[in-house]
């Protein structure tokens, strides 16, 4: 089962970790990219790199004939899926087999079962392995739903039965949301995974999400590593992980290690996998999933024992037996991840594409990525941009290191969550390690507005920048969001400015002002000023000083896309009446389904686009006509 070249059939961050281990093991590497990715990082970051594709994920990185085809081309004897796209795709598993290739991860009847919610559920329950509370029948009906989700009681989970990620998974507190909740679960779910079965589960209220990484080889040996907290949610996604899990003791991490390796050797695994938990506050587990793959935050499991799950993974898949057994397997200190995402934390966390004009991760810690200056990020895949690890001696020893690092890195040209993650960080919940899946649901961001000091440093680069078209005189008019300031400014030359009577002076990686010297970036993406200041980041508009009222474009009514995407729903048609609130187009982007609805009960006036058009932002969808 040896094998020398090594085929990493995804992209971004994780084809560039695995490639870092695959060389530093002697591997010969190739990486796949579609259109979009020709000159990503990724693609340098191994030997040899072919071509699957066009952009969107169905003709490249979700193509098996094309990821086959790209392995015959390369001479590469195993394939190593990475996460996301194909890695739970037990067709893509045979393929493999039957090209002659070793795929880095379990058999294809586990992937089968476990990907599968419905069925891997009613084995586990078999098996003795505690289990949510819930519904995971053949009838997939909406009468017979409808008939369990009274059964089981409210609020109730309604889940894909396929897949993972959050998507098609819906919260509903009430019959009367049963009917909408099913609808859209189904169409996200059929357009994510290609199936729409659902399974119902009873909500556990303010749980845990608890993990635990297990460890399979051929050869009969099944260990687990410990658990993964990874409370902090948002959409059923996670964005904050750490090990171990402050809300689990010995005892109990040793009952969940013996519950997940019962899961492991219940369904013949090999390789490396995560058994899902919900840990009640009474301190009852209930089993979720099982990921068949290498999961995003393995780099915490990989600081607590000191070990490679990458570098296990690939002496598994040769063959080799695991490298520990179960009691030689110890845990140090404590590790928090978190992941940094392109999107817009106080706008609902949408999604946010654009060119990375400034990219500097963190000195001194680990920071996994596959970024570089002028990446594009584009609407065709999840908006996950880079990982940044830490690990202390103690909890809040690895807390302070993370926001340290956080605060120095640099991330300019796109929205990011980068300040919202310093603020989880801060909050006194997660200081205390109480976080639970409601943690964000209770979240308020500080207040964003830019200080003195960063005004006048924005003024002084608009300046600086020669933007004429906003200047009168030495007036430039500059606004952060809805709040917009006119700012005088004299210029000095040598990188001095004086800005509203504040001077301000520009040093090599900051500026001055009252005697105080401040770390900051900036770059200018489309007419926007991007800047880091001191570990914050502001987006500021270079505005002409007088626009006339034909500038204006918006108007009552005008529903327009939030981002680039794919119309995949288009609810009514003109001349119906919509209420408050109502669904009126579902846009997909980024992997997730986005619902736009009418700001006011009125009637649909116009629809600019069907299902099936791909959109821009701000493009005009539809225009509702408010009731008088």
């Amino acid at each position: 089962m040896s094998f020398t070249r090594l085929l990493i059939a995804n992209r971004g961050e994780i084809a560039c970790r695995v490639a870092r281990t695959a060389r530093a093991l002697g591997y010969e590497t190739v990486a796949v990219y579609s259109d979009a990715d020709a000159d990503a990082p990724h693609v340098a970051a191994c030997d040899v790199a072919a071509r699957i594709g066009p952009a969107p994920v169905g003709e490249s990185y979700l193509s098996i004939p094309a990821i086959i085809e790209a392995a015959k081309k390369t001479g590469v004897d195993a394939v190593h899926p990475g996460y996301g796209f194909l890695s739970e795709n037990a067709d893509f598993v045979a393929a493999c087999a039957e090209a002659g290739l070793i795929f880095v991860g379990p058999p294809a009847d586990a992937v089968r079962l476990m990907g599968n919610k419905r069925q891997a559920k009613l084995r586990m329950e078999a098996a003795g392995v505690p289990c949510v509370p819930g519904y995971s029948g053949e009838a997939q009906d909406d009468a017979s739903l409808t008939k369990e989700a009274e059964r089981i009681g409210f609020p109730l989970m309604i889940k894909a039965a396929a897949g993972g990620g959050g998507r098609g998974m819906r919260r509903v507190d009430g019959t009367g949301e049963v009917a909408d909740a099913l609808s859209s679960a189904r169409s996200e779910a059929k357009n994510a995974f290609g199936s729409d079965e659902l399974i119902l589960e009873r909500a556990v209220i303010a749980p845990r999400h608890v993990e635990v990484q297990v460890f399979a080889d051929s050869r009969g040996n099944a260990v687990h590593l410990g658990e993964r907290d990874c409370s902090i949610q948002r959409r059923h996604q996670k964005v904050v992980e750490e090990a171990p899990s402050p809300a689990v003791d010995a005892d109990l991490r040793a009952r969940m290690g013996e519950a997940a390796v019962t899961v492991a050797r219940e369904i013949g695994y090999r390789g490396a996998g995560t058994v899902e938990f919900l840990l009640s506050a009474e301190g009852d587990f209930y089993f979720l999933e099982m990921n068949t793959r290498l999961q995003v935050e393995h780099p915490v499991t990989e600081a607590i024992t000191g070990q490679d799950l990458v570098a296990w993974q690939l002496a598994v898949a040769a063959g080799e037996p695991l490298p520990l057994t179960q009691d030689e397997i110890s845990f140090v200190g404590h590790a928090i991840e978190v992941r940094l995402y392109a999107e817009d934390a106080a706008g609902g966390f949408l999604p946010q594409t654009g060119r990375l004009a400034l990219w500097r991760p963190a000195p001194d810690v680990r920071t996994d990525h596959g970024l570089a200056d002028g990446f594009e990020v584009t609407p065709f895949y999840d908006p996950m941009l880079a990982k940044v690890i830490v690990h202390g001696a103690t909890r809040e020893e690895a807390r302070r290191r993370l926001r340290r690092a956080l605060r120095r890195t640099v991330a300019l040209g796109v929205l990011t969550n980068r300040d919202f993650l310093v603020e989880v960080l801060d909050d006194p919940r997660f200081v205390a390690g109480q976080a639970t899946t409601a943690f964000i649901d209770d979240f308020k961001l500080k207040d964003a507005a830019p200080d003195a000091a960063t005004w006048a440093l924005a003024a002084a680069l608009s300046y600086g920048g020669g933007r004429s078209w906003g200047r009168d005189g030495d007036v430039v008019r500059l606004a952060v969001g809805e709040v917009e300031k006119r700012l005088s400014v004299l210029a000095h030359g040598g990188g001095r400015f004086t800005v509203d009577g504040t001077e301000v002076q520009l040093t090599g990686d900051g500026f001055e002002v009252d005697g105080v010297r401040r770390r900051c970036a900036h770059a200018r993406v489309d007419g926007l000023l991007h800047l880091d200041v001191d570990g914050r980041s502001v987006v500021v508009e270079e505005k002409p000083l007088y626009e006339s009222k034909a500038s204006n474009r918006e108007a009552d009514g005008r529903l327009v896309a939030p981002m680039s995407g794919r119309i995949v729903a288009v609810r009514g048609t003109v001349g119906d009446a919509v209420d408050k609130g109502a669904i009126v187009v579902v846009l997909e982007a980024m992997k997730m389904e986005h619902e736009i609805r009418a700001g006011a009960a009125g009637r649909i006036a116009e629809l600019v686009v069907a299902e099936g058009d791909q959109v821009t932002p701000r493009q005009l969808l539809a225009v509702v006509k408010a009731d008088a």
